[in-house]
């Protein structure tokens, strides 16, 4: 019997010698021997990049680097790119077009050469989006940006007639309103003479109010409170977004964790109560969320399967994205060209003058706008300037061939579309400076054919939301200028930052005065 015993002890030791060899092994091959396999042969293909160093990479230096960079503004002459992402820039200008970091163990891939962005963001089913990381990082939104296969051509499907521009034609009076409410608010502060105001944070209520009145029929008042949540979850999204994810540990108790699940749970349960409302409602309704519910509807019916339609769980997440990056997008494009027209004003002269030579004292509409050739000129300028984010990322989840690269499974691509807009290579001497007469030919002729500028994207899955935040962003204007002259405020502090989106640190502080 002892015998026995000890040959059942001795075998359950034995499995968990071996279990333990077995995680070490695991753990130590993720964490060393594939990485420094890759380093390797990156360098052996002639590419160059930094030296991997254990677990973290490259993840603390970026870090720092990002957060001394953000203690101090710029000058307005200065570029923009060592701040918003010093790391990266200084990578670049030492280790040339194309080269390699590390996101913790995985390789990172930085390519700024137009045919290879091109190439990536036309296969898009090869180069898909990221996944895995951080689990944390996906509770902003996810939805159509963020599936891919078979999931984004069924999102992408049902979304496009939301989007439709006939469909956006009919949300200008709901654009009109949130605006007008802004404009009133600044005639109010200003009454008739010259007044300092931080035009960001109104600019981001108005935008706000747009996507609670064009996805969801209501107020701005009725959607506040999932703005403020979804702002504070992009700052704990990008804290999460700089540190190593350890498996499992998202389950720990921890007060950011906390935080994050309560926002997720809150967020969710307010968007849900609006979808059961609209659900419950007769007749189709002609804001984001009625096409959306209408098309998915259609869409299941047409193929006679639920399968082929959208979970409520997918439609709060598409309403997520709606929240976030309709108001995020719109507010920053806005706020970035009221510093740049404050700066240059013969350039916001001369759009102001196309304005009351288009509409006088008339409401804008759509076939107006379209007319803007001068805002859109300007427009397409503050995008090549201050893009609402300054890198895509994709992935590759089996070894691929890319220009003389041979990239193994598990690597991951950066397309650095800042690096791109500031090329002078591409744009010429005056790259820095704001210019908006390189654009009067259109964008094809600006990059001369060359992926060199996407500020929403390329490819099949560029921007779905593109054509809203332009032609939100050209009513605003058009009317702001009719009403306001403005200049920089010499309380204003230059310093371009990134919370998801590129925003202003310090806010926008312009002088208003009323025309």
């Amino acid at each position: 019997m002892e015998v026995m015993m000890s040959a059942v002890c001795f075998g359950v030791a034995l499995a968990l010698v071996v279990a333990i060899i077995i995680y070490v092994w695991r753990f130590l091959k993720w964490v060393w021997l594939r990485p420094k396999a890759i380093e390797k042969s990156l360098r052996e293909q002639g590419l160059d990049g930094t030296r991997y160093r254990l677990l973290f990479g490259d993840l603390k230096e970026m870090v720092h680097m990002t957060n001394q960079a953000k203690l101090k503004p710029i000058k307005l002459t200065d570029s923009l790119v060592p701040r918003v992402m010093p790391f990266f820039y200084t990578s670049a200008n030492t280790y040339g077009s194309t080269f390699f970091t590390w996101m913790g163990p995985r390789p990172v891939v930085h390519l700024t050469k137009p045919p290879l962005i091109k190439q990536i963001l036309a296969e898009y089913k090869q180069f898909q989006k990221p996944r895995g990381g951080n689990p944390l990082a996906t509770m902003l939104a996810k939805g159509v940006v963020s599936v891919d296969g078979d999931q984004w051509v069924k999102h992408r499907k049902i979304i496009n007639p939301a989007f439709h521009v006939e469909k956006l034609k009919l949300m200008l009076p709901a654009f009109h309103i949130s605006c007008s409410e802004m404009i009133s608010k600044w005639e109010g502060m200003t009454k008739g003479r010259s007044c300092e105001v931080d035009v960001y944070p109104h600019l981001q209520t108005m935008t706000s109010d747009v996507i609670s009145r064009t996805a969801f029929g209501s107020s701005y008042e009725e959607g506040r409170r999932i703005f403020e949540l979804q702002q504070e979850q992009a700052k704990l999204v990008m804290q999460a977004s700089q540190s190593i994810y350890i498996p499992g540990s998202r389950f720990l108790p921890t007060k950011r964790n906390r935080r994050m699940k309560e926002i997720y749970r809150e967020v969710k349960s307010s968007i849900k109560k609006i979808i059961n409302k609209r659900l419950k409602e007769s007749g189709e309704k002609e804001d984001l969320l009625g096409l959306l519910l209408y098309s998915n509807d259609n869409e299941i019916k047409q193929q006679g399967n639920n399968s082929f339609g959208l979970s409520i769980d997918e439609v709060i997440e598409e309403c997520k994205l709606f929240y976030f990056a309709g108001q995020e997008t719109t507010a920053n494009l806005l706020a970035w060209t009221m510093v740049l027209l404050g700066q240059h004003t013969n350039w916001q002269d001369r759009a102001r003058d196309e304005v009351l030579k288009v509409f006088g004292d008339r409401k804008p509409d759509a076939d107006g706008l379209n007319h803007l050739k001068i805002i859109n000129m300007i427009l397409h300028e503050v995008l090549r300037l201050y893009p609402p984010g300054s890198l895509l990322g994709r992935m590759i989840y089996e070894e691929v061939k890319i220009g003389n690269l041979t990239l193994p499974s598990g690597s991951m691509l950066m397309l650095h579309m800042m690096l791109l807009h500031y090329d002078a290579d591409v744009w010429g001497d005056d790259v820095n400076e704001f210019n908006p007469e390189r654009f009067s030919e259109g964008v094809s002729k600006a990059t001369m054919g060359q992926a060199s500028y996407f500020p929403f994207g390329g490819g099949p899955r560029i921007c779905v939301g593109q054509n809203f935040a332009m032609l939100e962003a050209k009513l605003a204007l058009a009317m702001i200028l009719r009403r306001f002259s403005f200049e920089l405020s010499p309380s204003y502090s230059h310093a371009p930052h990134v919370i998801i989106t590129l925003q202003p640190q310090f806010g926008a502080q312009l002088i208003l005065s009323e025309v």
